[in-house]
C-alpha cells in the first residue's frame, strides 16, 4: 500500500463559472496546474468547496476529465464521492475510476443522517465499487454524520485501499484516538484551515486545504514549515494567514474564498445558486479582512 497521495498540500478545488452558468473548464485547468506548480500535491475536486451537491453527475465527469487531462502524471486527481443516493455514489466512482482519477474521497450522503448501521453500509458500497485508494472524510458539522475513531479503524481493517482518513470534526483529539487505535495503518489528514498548524503537532501529515485556492505558495509554505518546525517555525506566516484562513470554517466559506480568489486575480466569485454572492455589511466584512491580507502579503512565503 502506497501512501504517498496523502501527504502535503491538495486543494479542494473551487469549481469555477462561467458568465452563463456553466463549468469553466479552461480556467478549472489553469488554476490546478497553478496550484500544482506551486508545490500542491494533488487536486480535490467537487468536495464542498467544489460545490459538488450543485453539480450534475455528467458535469463532475467532465471536471474530472479536464483535470486529469491537465495535470497527467504530475499530481493526482481525488474526486469527492458523494450523492443523494447510495447508487449513485457508486456510479459516480466508478466512471471517476475510468477517467482516470487515482484516488476517492469518499463522503457521507449529503442529506441524509442515520446511525453506524446505514452509514456504514453507504460507505462499504462505495468503496467496494472500485480498486481506488481512499481517503474517508469525516465531517459531522457539514454533514451530521460523525465516523467515530473505532468505526474508521474498522472500515479500513475490512478494506485496506482505505489508506487515509481526512478529520475534520473540530476535536483534535480524534487525532490521537485513531493513532492509538490504528498505529500507522491510516494517514492523518485535516480539512480546517484554521487549525492546519494543530492539525500538524497531533500527527496530520496532509491538508485538504481550502484558501489554497488563492494562496498556494503561502499555504504550501506553511504546511512545510510547521512540519519542519512546529509551530514557532510557522508562528509569523500563520499570524497573517489566520484571519483569511477563518473564512473556511462558516456557512458561507464557498462564497468567501471564491470572493477571495478574485480579489487576487485568480478566478471569479460566481456560485451556483442556492448560493448567492456576498453583499452589504457581510461582503464589507470579508473584503476588510481579504485587502488586509493583500496590503500585508510577506514579500515571500518561502
Amino acid at each position: 500500500m502506497s501512501k504517498s497521495m496523502w501527504q502535503g498540500v491538495i486543494p479542494a478545488i473551487t469549481t469555477p463559472f462561467a458568465e452563463d452558468g456553466a463549468v469553466d473548464h479552461a480556467f478549472l485547468a489553469r488554476h490546478a496546474l497553478w496550484q500544482v506548480e506551486a508545490g500542491c500535491t494533488g487536486v480535490v475536486p467537487f468536495g464542498s468547496l467544489g460545490e459538488g451537491a450543485t453539480l450534475s453527475f455528467a458535469e463532475k465527469i467532465a471536471i474530472v476529465r479536464t483535470l486529469v487531462a491537465a495535470l497527467g502524471d504530475r499530481a493526482p486527481v481525488i474526486p469527492g464521492i458523494a450523492a443523494l443516493a447510495t447508487d449513485e455514489a457508486v456510479r459516480l466512482a466508478r466512471a471517476c475510476e475510468a477517467e482516470g482519477a487515482r484516488g476517492l474521497m469518499v463522503l457521507p450522503p449529503y442529506a441524509y443522517s442515520t446511525d453506524w448501521r446505514e452509514m456504514g453500509a453507504h460507505v462499504r458500497a462505495v468503496v467496494a465499487a472500485t480498486g481506488l485508494p481512499v481517503l474517508l472524510y469525516n465531517n459531522p458539522l457539514a454533514y451530521r454524520t460523525d465516523f467515530a475513531p473505532e468505526q474508521i479503524v474498522d472500515l479500513a481493517a475490512e478494506f485496506p485501499q482505505i489508506e487515509a482518513v481526512k478529520e475534520s470534526s473540530g476535536d483534535l483529539r480524534r487525532f490521537a484516538a485513531i493513532q492509538a487505535l490504528a498505529g500507522d495503518r491510516l494517514v492523518l489528514m485535516t480539512g480546517i484551515d484554521d487549525a492546519i498548524v494543530e492539525g500538524i503537532a497531533m500527527g496530520a501529515t496532509g491538508w485538504i486545504a481550502g484558501q489554497v485556492n488563492a494562496y498556494p505558495a503561502e499555504s504550501v509554505a506553511l504546511f512545510e514549515r510547521a512540519r519542519a518546525g512546529g509551530y514557532a517555525a510557522a508562528k509569523d506566516l500563520y499570524d497573517w494567514f489566520l484571519p483569511i484562513l477563518r473564512l473556511d470554517t462558516g456557512p458561507k466559506f464557498v462564497q468567501l474564498i471564491k470572493l477571495t480568489q478574485q480579489c487576487v486575480g485568480w478566478g471569479s466569485e460566481r456560485v451556483r445558486a442556492p448560493r448567492l454572492v456576498l453583499d452589504g455589511a457581510e461582503r464589507a466584512a470579508a473584503l476588510q479582512v481579504i485587502e488586509h491580507a493583500i496590503a500585508t502579503r510577506p514579500g515571500t512565503a518561502r
